[in-house]
């Protein structure tokens, strides 16, 4: 029996893109470093690394829209308003509207994927 053209493992698969994260980006003594993994009209992808101490200062954006922030490697802390911190460790993440304040402090080499959508 012959597969009917259109099923789905016959289907052509338009886009498929790999970034090995850990090959991509590295870590600096000097400030955190950071790399944009992706950048589409649905959703943006940034991986940033932390040396133990450095941290992305609490912050937050002025648009609608949700963000992830999941933890790769290493530990450190979600921040949030009010000097509230959350322990983070490889395998967490946290999800927030973009409008809330968030940041990350990290305790030892820290590598982090943070997810937004809409981009901003």
């Amino acid at each position: 029996m012959t597969p009917t053209a259109g099923l789905p493992w016959q289907r052509k698969i338009t886009m498929l893109k790999k970034i090995e994260v850990f090959k991509e980006n590295d870590f600096s003594e000097k400030q955190f470093k950071k790399f944009l993994v992706h950048d589409s009209p649905y959703f943006k992808v940034i991986n940033f690394n932390f040396k133990p101490g450095q941290e992305l200062p609490v912050h937050s954006h002025d648009i609608e829209g949700q963000l992830s922030i999941t933890v790769l490697e290493g530990t450190g802390e979600f921040l949030g308003a009010n000097e509230e911190a959350i322990p983070a460790a490889a395998g967490d993440v946290l999800i927030a509207d973009i409008s809330e304040p968030h940041g990350i402090r990290a305790d030892t080499d820290m590598r982090v994927l943070v997810t937004i959508a809409p981009p901003i």
